[in-house]
């Protein structure tokens, strides 16, 4: 009884630190793209986006994608996975792009 009241403790704990953390828990940022598939050739480097998938809009997604893409290239979505070994519990979502050159 008393662990499960130590364990209910810490995650009150957590989630009051989370809460607190504001928005900025929740801000998209840029991390490790998802690797092509075999067989798979890219025109351009892979970019991508860890998001929530409740608060960003597709549009941020995009804007976000192609900040991090260099020179004459546009972003161009070529994948989505929720694994939490690249993303954290809020941001869940890992949007992969390439960096297309701009034709």
């Amino acid at each position: 009884m008393r662990r499960q009241h130590h364990l209910q403790s810490r995650l009150l704990a957590v989630l009051l630190a989370a809460a607190s953390s504001g928005c900025s828990a929740l801000t998209p940022f840029a991390t490790a793209p998802l690797a092509a598939r075999p067989g798979t050739t890219d025109p351009g480097p892979r970019v991508a986006i860890c998001y929530n998938t409740f608060k960003t809009p597709p549009e941020r997604l995009q804007q976000l994608a192609q900040a991090e893409c260099f020179g004459k290239t546009t972003a161009e979505l070529v994948d989505t996975d929720y694994r939490l070994d690249d993303c954290p519990v809020l941001t869940p979502g890992r949007a992969t792009f390439v960096c297309k050159p701009a034709k």
